[in-house]
């Protein structure tokens, strides 16, 4: 018994011997996991890059097919009814005996109503052709067209009311528009029956808001939603065409009123993000100007920290920072204007950040 228990012992005081070369091979076991862990996130930070990759790729899909969705949308007949609309305003004009030009308080509820009374007593005259005892009035019977502003108003065949909208931009003319109303009688209210509006801009909504309780402020919206809608999207346009080659990336809606864009042409990546208060606003309301420092396509290589417990930390990731002086140029000018305004300030932006990021 004796014996059994010595053996024991002497087992027990080899198993508390320490083998020699053990201290360092659990110190490669050590170090070995750390490279695997830099190794992991060094790897995971690569998945991450290739699904932002198939991310970026399925974007410009979709926006791809956006274009040619809004193309389809665009139907024939509307272009026809455009082509077919547009003659009709110009017969009308090259008819009309006198234009007459408005300015603020002659454009008001009284000179509309007055244009409604016209086109019903000419369709009443029109509609009774027998008789030759009402002799024509000249001030009623006269072909006028009233022009206010970017509107030109005229009186159509059948009791209807045509506005023809011109649209400008940097003091060019741009885009036509049309609206016709109509009404079954001087003391009905007037309906929208055709337009060449753009479906994505809320003419519905405004003949509901508006038409019945305020005539000329539903025509006067209207023509705002229109010149704002081409200014934006002629602003759109003019960077892409001035500045093409630095735009990376160009996200917009239909209207214009939500615009997103990347410049790449730099040692750093610039976010731009604009929201539109309403479709009726030319300036971007909600602007936001991020930069990132290091630009992830180069970006090789990560180093990393050992804390205490000998796990491996990542250096902290920069983090954007935003260019004040971008978004209030963005607040104050047209796109192309502060666009030049954002690029001819960004490298000296660009070297205050880093500054500031090397003395954090």
């Amino acid at each position: 018994m004796e014996s059994d228990m010595e053996e024991s012992s002497m087992k027990k005081g080899i198993r508390k011997k320490s083998v020699p070369g053990d201290h360092a091979r659990k110190q490669l076991e050590h170090l070995k996991g750390r490279t695997y862990a830099i190794t992991g996130e060094v790897k995971f930070i690569q998945e991450e890059d290739i699904r932002l990759e198939t991310t970026r790729t399925r974007l410009s899909n979709v926006l791809k097919r956006h274009e040619e969705l809004k193309e389809r949308l665009t139907r024939d007949s509307d272009r026809m009814i455009f082509e077919r609309l547009q003659k009709e305003f110009e017969a009308a004009r090259a008819a009309q005996t006198e234009e007459i030009c408005l300015d603020g308080e002659q454009w008001n509820d009284g000179l509309l109503a007055t244009i409604r009374e016209r086109v019903h007593m000419e369709a009443d005259r029109k509609s009774m052709p027998g008789d030759t005892s009402m002799l024509p009035d000249p001030h009623f019977h006269g072909k006028t067209t009233y022009r206010v502003g970017n509107k030109v108003i005229c009186c159509l065949e059948g009791a209807r009311i045509g506005i023809q909208y011109e649209t400008f931009f940097a003091g060019e003319p741009c885009d036509l528009y049309h609206c016709v109303l109509e009404s079954k009688s001087f003391l009905e209210k007037m309906t929208v029956i055709e337009h060449t509006v753009p479906f994505f801009l809320p003419i519905r909504e405004a003949e509901n808001d508006f038409l019945s309780s305020n005539a000329m402020k539903f025509i006067d919206y209207i023509g705002e939603l229109l010149q704002a809608y081409v200014d934006r999207r002629e602003q759109v346009r003019l960077i892409k065409e001035l500045y093409g080659n630095q735009i990376g990336e160009l996200y917009h809606s239909l209207p214009y009123h939500v615009i997103e864009f990347v410049l790449d042409d730099f040692d750093c990546k610039v976010t731009i993000s604009l929201r539109y208060a309403d479709l009726g606003s030319v300036l971007p309301t909600r602007i936001r100007v991020l930069a990132w420092p290091v630009h992830p396509s180069r970006r090789v290589s990560i180093t990393g920290t050992t804390n205490k417990k000998g796990n491996v930390a990542l250096g902290t990731q920069p983090v954007p920072a935003r260019l004040s002086y971008a978004e209030d140029a963005l607040r104050t000018m047209s796109l192309p204007e502060a666009y030049a305004e954002i690029v001819l300030n960004l490298p000296r932006a660009l070297q205050q950040i880093f500054q500031n990021l090397a003395t954090a």
